[in-house]
This record gives C-alpha cells, structure tokens and sequence, in this order.
C-alpha cells in the first residue's frame, strides 16, 4: 500500500472529512446540541470508530488472508452507513450548500482510494493470513494522528446522542400565557436565539405572529402558522397590532471591532428601529407597547456595583451602543405607545447566543475562565427571557429600562466551573487576559473580561418569578446533565439533589 497517489488521496479524504466535521457538524449545524439528529449522532459515531481502525490498519499493517476480507467487510459496512447517513440527514435537517458540495467531493474521493486499493487488497486476500507490521514514516504518522482525531469525535457523538432526550425543552406554551386574550404581535430579530423560542411559545397560546425578516427562508424553522413578511411597506396602514417585540441586531460578538464593524452593530439597530418608528406613525391604530432590545452593556465596565434600572453607566462602546438603540426607540413613546427597552444579559440556551460558542471547547475538556476569573456575568436562562417578554407586554406598568437578567449572577470563575460540572469535564484552560486582548481587543475587554453585577429590581418588584435562580441547576437542566421531570418542565433548585 505503500503508493504517494494512495496516500494523498487518503490524505485529502482526512482534510475534507475533518473541514466537514467542525466547519457544519460542530460550527453552523452544531448537531451534538440537536436532539432532533440523534440517529444521525449514532451513525456519525459508528463510522468515526470504523475510520478508526481503518486508519490504523492502513498506517501500520498489511492485513493477509482472512485479515484482508475483514477490512473489506469493514469498509463496505462504512460505506452502507454512509449511504444511511446522506438519506438521514435530508430527512431530517437543510443541509447548507457546502456542505453539500463537500459530501460530494468526499464522495467522489473516496471512490477513488477504493479504485486504488481494490487491487492490491485482492492480491492480500489470496495470500497467506497475516497481520504484516509496516512503517510508512510520515504517512502512518498522520494515518495515526487521524484515527485518534476521528476516535475522539466518535465516542463523543455516541456520548452526545445518548443525552438528545434530555435536551427537549418543556412545553412553550406555558412560557407567553399572562394575556387575558389572544393578541397580534409584530416581530423583528424572530428567526435569532431567543425570537426563535418567543414565536413558538406565542403560536402554542394561539396568538397572531407576523415577523419581519429580510429572507424567507431563513423563517422556516419557527413554529407555525405565522406570517412572515420582508417589507414594512407590506404592512397597511388599517393593520393592527397589540405590541411590536423588536430584537433585531448584528451580534456584537461575531466579529472584531473594527470601524466597519462598530459602525455595522449601530446601524442595524437604529436603522430597523427608525423603521418601526415610522411604522407606527402611519398606523391608524397604535400598538399598545414597544419592546425594544438593548443590553446590559448599557452600564458601562463596573466591578462588584450592584446594578439596579436606576444605575449609572461608565463609558464604553457597549454603553454608546446600547444607549443610541434605547435613545432611538424612546422616541415611540411620542405616539402614546408604552416603551420598554430590555437591558438583556447572558442568555443560557444550547441552542445560541454565547454560551453555545463556549460549549463545544468546554465539552473536550478545552473550557476555562477568561483572565482572573473574578468579571461578573449576569445571566438568565432562554425559557426565562422569554418569559419576562411575556410578563412585560402583560404588565402595563412596567415601561422604560428592565433588567433581563436573574437576580444571582455569578462570577466567571463561579460560571467556569458550573458549565464544566453540567458537561463533566475539566476546566483547567484558563485563557489569559493578555492573549484575549491582543486578539480581540475591544471585544474582549468589554465582553468577556469585563462585566456588570445587574439585578432584575424592576421585574421582581412587578412579581415576576423566576423558574431558573440557581446557576449550577440551571446548566444542568439545559445540558442534559439531568433527566426533565416526568411530568414536564425543568429540574429545580428543591428537587435538584433527588433528580440530579
């Protein structure tokens, strides 16, 4: 087997295989966090273990005889669970067109290895049995390399598949359930990580959804029946709505900071939120409430100062942002529509925001706090957010800055650890403050090795309860670490000793 055109065909097979795995399966599909595609796990899992052995064999033995035919039979069951898995995966999620095209080119090139190796593998059949040692230097070394990487994937996609039925969140209807009658709600930003859990809870209690988004298809995930339009011009003026839910931004993390960049997060705020502005002066009928996104980088960098609604802010880019999108949905309150702007913390969820960034290093045992550990990080579970939406459109007391965050926020080291015991893994990483500035800049010193001690007063004041006030539960109910309650819902603080 000892041919160059062989091996860098096997080699290329290793690359693409290996681009295909984190660029779709751990970075834009993230299937480990999908229960929906646990059998697609379990075959990804299979055949990561056969690429294994395969590997190995290819990298350091001539298997003879009846060795050889058990390597045939290894790879044509490889190439059956493949098959498997192109029909699995179009029935049961929209691939993206690279990866697409990838599959193909895998496809193809591994047609080639076996064109390659056919002969040679019939010419070891017909010999003797025997497992022969070989040493193809550099070649065996990356084979070698290759069949701990693929190992690794492959027993944590067994792992990963056995807990996507403890990923199910509960029922959203009992999340949006404080209207006394059903309503007609605008949305922007639905199709993102929280709209996307708000709509469908919204549409389970029989309400009127229509969202705004720029391309169609990227709402056919949300639950239905909702309206999805991609103008404002394609509403009319005699159209109604009950309260316009607006979350539409640019992620402020999802690139460097650069002039372009800063001058992008601003203007996708302000701009849609002109939009809206203009929209409600054109309606016959106003809305009775503006829920506006904001963040609680409102506040500036602080320390150990409990922030309340009330606070005062320190300047920053975090702040300016922030400050310009309030500034400019303020501006509705003008029309007689109640204004509230949510100064939203770290959303939990492992289906988005940043905490889905941090899972897959955190789940290979790669997790660590970021510099000294001691940044506060004010958090609030997904079902909760969406929750507090509820209550806040259903309470018409409640206006200006609220709060999104729970009323125990924790420390990034405190945080660190909880995330690593839900996942049962090491955190020992630790990434220093330096290395995060020279790399991100901004980004980092604002995001993640700054923080705000923010404390929801306004919501609590209200009587709004929250079902996650316990970080460590918290993680362990969103992770799966622990099995939902029979009945429905999530594991609590009270039960978590007798469930966990």
């Amino acid at each position: 087997m000892n041919d160059p055109v062989l091996w860098t065909l096997i080699s290329i097979q290793v690359f693409m295989g290996a681009f295909d795995t984190l660029l779709h399966h751990e970075g834009t599909e993230r299937l480990a966090w999908r229960a929906s595609q646990k059998t697609e796990l379990r075959l990804h899992g299979v055949r990561n273990l056969f690429y294994a052995f395969i590997f190995l064999c290819f990298g350091w033995l001539e298997p003879h005889g009846i060795y050889t035919i058990i390597l045939v039979s290894i790879l044509a069951v490889e190439v059956l669970i493949t098959l498997w898995d192109f029909v699995e995966e179009d029935m049961t999620r929209k691939l993206p067109a690279t990866e697409r095209i990838n599959h193909t080119l895998l496809a193809l090139n591994y047609g080639a290895i076996l064109a390659l190796a056919a002969p040679v593998l019939y010419q070891w059949s017909l010999m003797e049995s025997s497992l022969t040692p070989i040493n193809y230097g550099w070649w065996s070394i990356m084979a070698t390399v290759a069949a701990i990487g693929v190992a690794v994937f492959g027993v944590r996609d067994l792992l990963a598949a056995n807990r996507s039925n403890r990923l199910i969140a509960p029922d959203a209807k009992n999340l949006v359930s404080n209207f006394d009658t059903h309503k007609n709600i605008l949305i922007t930003g639905a199709t993102g990580f929280i709209g996307t859990r708000l709509v469908e809870s919204l549409v389970a209690n029989h309400h009127k959804v229509t969202v705004i988004t720029r391309d169609k298809k990227s709402a056919e995930h949300l639950a239905h029946p909702v309206q999805v339009i991609t103008s404002f011009d394609q509403i009319q003026d005699d159209d109604r709505f009950d309260a316009i839910i607006n979350l539409a931004g640019a992620s402020v993390a999802g690139g460097l900071w650069t002039k372009a960049r800063r001058k992008k997060l601003v203007n996708s705020r302000i701009n849609i939120t002109s939009d809206i502005i203009r929209l409600v002066n054109r309606l016959n009928q106003k809305p009775e409430c503006l829920i506006s996104g904001s963040a609680i980088g409102w506040y500036g960098l602080h320390e150990d100062q409990p922030l309340d609604e009330a606070a005062n802010a320190n300047p920053c880019f975090t702040h300016a942002l922030c400050q310009a999108w309030e500034k400019e949905a303020g501006k509705v309150a003008a029309f007689g529509v109640r204004v509230v702007t949510m100064r939203i913390g770290l959303v939990l969820g492992v289906e988005g925001g940043m905490m889905a960034k941090m899972l897959t290093p955190f789940e290979f045992g790669l997790g660590g706090q970021f510099g000294d550990g001691r940044q506060w990080m004010s958090w609030i579970a997904l079902d909760d957010m969406v929750r507090a939406i509820g209550f806040v459109i259903g309470n018409k007391e409640i206006k200006g800055a609220v709060n999104m965050t729970a009323a125990t926020p924790e420390r990034n080291m405190t945080f660190t650890k909880a995330l690593g015991a839900a996942l049962n893994r090491p955190t020992i990483f630790n990434v220093p403050a330096k290395l995060l500035e020279i790399a991100l800049g901004d980004l980092a010193r604002e995001t993640m090795l700054a923080g705000q001690k923010v404390l929801p007063v306004k919501l609590q004041k209200a009587g709004f309860e929250f079902q996650h006030d316990n970080l460590e539960v918290c993680l362990k109910n969103i992770t799966g670490a622990v099995k939902p309650l029979k009945e429905g819902g999530y594991v609590t603080q009270d039960n978590f000793l007798s469930k966990a």
